[in-house]
């Protein structure tokens, strides 16, 4: 099935329930971290792109695969122009927008660069094409350097980002809000006759081997028997989104002292969910904050200032 690419849009309110938690706690965390001058505030923004929906499921084949619908891609949305906008005392010290696609950075640049509060802030805007792990592993890398304070917004429409990345983030100043495939794609991967044929996928998200993802969702039951490696007559685990995320909520704990439990669940239109919006963090305090934000987010109908002048 080929996916069409609709003209650039909000999306619909999953979208909106998104970008709307993510854009109160920018808020209430740059109000805590610029009360220390000494320390650098950095947005990351891992899954940048052009704020349109190119280059998602287009091109991608276990995404095709998959028969991604139009409703379940729309949710791919950037939350550039919202920090950007925001103004002092709510403003970042450097700005990074990381794309693996070099032609939808360089639209995001010209967007950005098009409003006021863009041209205001170019000198602490870096672009960088390249893969999101890599310069999750860089960042990693420069905290043994810098008195840094990192905002992290991991927002990929697939299993892009590998565990290796995400656990080389232990210990640092990183709090991290990251879109997970649940029921969109890491679902329809776990077949219910655990063929596993995306196995090697599953591994590196996860961070798990293939034995302990079995052991996670083709549990053992009384007509199950073990043949030669092969899990016969196992059944998936009931209720299978919900014990995905909870999955990878319990790995992010493995890293971060603080994980939203449960997180941010995005539904499509007859109530199934998608994705998983997780929030980590080694604050106890933005965990609240976090908390506090996804039971009480609604839709916001403005898309751009979201109330925020």
């Amino acid at each position: 099935m080929k996916v069409e690419e609709p003209k650039p849009s909000w999306g619909g309110p999953w979208t909106e329930r998104k970008l709307n938690a993510f854009s109160k706690y920018v808020r209430a965390y740059l109000k805590i971290m610029n009360r220390n001058p000494h320390r650098q505030t950095v947005y990351f923004d891992g899954f940048a792109g052009s704020g349109d929906r190119g280059g998602t499921a287009k091109g991608n084949e276990l995404l095709l695969k998959l028969d991604i619908k139009e409703e379940e891609e729309r949710v791919y949305e950037g939350a550039a122009e919202r920090v950007i906008r925001l103004q002092k005392p709510f403003e970042f010290d450097f700005y990074y927008f990381i794309d693996k696609e070099e032609r939808h950075l360089k639209q995001l640049k010209v967007r950005l660069l098009s409003i006021p509060e863009g041209v205001e802030k170019k000198d602490r805007l870096v672009f960088r094409s390249g893969d999101c792990n890599t310069e999750l592993i860089k960042l990693a890398e420069a905290f043994s350097r810098k008195h840094l304070a990192v905002l992290a917004f991991l927002d990929p429409f697939g299993m892009q980002i590998g565990w290796n990345a995400i656990q080389k983030l232990k210990g640092t100043r990183t709090d991290l809000w990251v879109l997970v495939p649940t029921g969109v794609i890491v679902n329809r991967l776990l077949d219910r006759k655990g063929e596993l044929k995306s196995i090697k996928k599953l591994e590196s998200f996860f961070g798990l081997s293939e034995k302990e993802i079995r052991e996670h969702f083709y549990p053992p039951s009384s007509q199950g028997v073990l043949f030669e490696g092969q899990y016969a007559g196992r059944p998936k685990v009931p209720d299978p989104i919900a014990k995905i995320a909870a999955l990878y909520v319990e790995r992010l704990g493995q890293v971060w002292n603080h994980v939203t439990n449960p997180p941010l669940v995005l539904e499509n239109r007859i109530g199934s969910p998608l994705f998983h919006f997780v929030f980590a963090s080694n604050n106890a305090n933005a965990l609240k904050i976090a908390q506090d934000i996804i039971k009480n987010v609604w839709p916001c109908l403005n898309p751009v200032l979201n109330g925020q002048k």
